[in-house]
């Protein structure tokens, strides 16, 4: 790409409407990911530009956020939790067979309960 055919990633962002930290945020998302310069520059050609705004019209139409555009990219590109997914999806509550039924709420309640202790240690400061 010539420099003459590509924009700075503040004239990228005027010219889109998007912030340059909003358009490096899309890169890091991998959903549009301009070339770079020798330099190092972010460079937005014509086909960068299609894309930001081809994304947003995407964003308006359907009425979603960025995060969740760059969450389907990566279920198109995750096999596993693509899967993952589509198993929730499909899976049917049940109570394990060593639950008894007057106590599968209590049962539930403790599962959460030490799920959340197990998040709250990982995430404590040490």
């Amino acid at each position: 790409m010539a420099g003459d055919d590509a924009l700075t990633i503040h004239e990228a962002a005027e010219t889109t409407g998007w912030s340059a930290r909003m358009l490096r945020y899309v890169e890091r998302s991998e959903l549009v990911v301009p070339e770079r310069s020798q330099s190092g520059y972010r460079l937005y050609g014509p086909a960068e530009l299609q894309r930001l705004r081809t994304l947003r019209e995407l964003l308006e139409r359907f009425e979603v956020g960025l995060s969740e555009i760059g969450f389907a990219l990566r279920m198109r590109r995750d096999a596993d939790l693509r899967e993952a997914v589509e198993e929730w999806f499909e899976a049917e509550p049940y109570r394990p067979e060593h639950v008894e039924a007057a106590n599968w709420m209590r049962w539930e309640q403790e599962k959460h309960q030490r799920l959340l202790n197990t998040q709250l240690m990982e995430t404590a400061p040490r």
